[in-house]
């Protein structure tokens, strides 16, 4: 029995060490998974935050475009 445990305990060893290794590979890649959603998360937050800074931005130049065709058209009609 002594003979047996000495002469396998390398084995269980590297065998518990895999695991372990395993383990922690797991949870690296959920934590990675995790982070990959908060980032898709807040990248969709940014285009809709962008995307309605352009909104208001193109409003803003179709008035002062406005403004500007009211302008000349008071100028031309004098």
């Amino acid at each position: 029995m002594t003979e047996t445990i000495l002469q396998f305990w390398p084995v269980a060893l590297a065998f518990v060490g895999f695991l372990v290794w395993l383990i922690r590979l797991e949870s690296r890649s959920i934590e990675n998974t995790k982070e990959i959603r908060r980032l898709w998360h807040q990248r969709k937050e940014d285009m809709d935050l962008a995307k309605a800074a352009r909104d208001d931005t193109n409003a803003m130049l179709a008035e002062i475009r406005d403004d500007i065709k009211a302008l000349i058209a008071k100028v031309g009609s004098k």
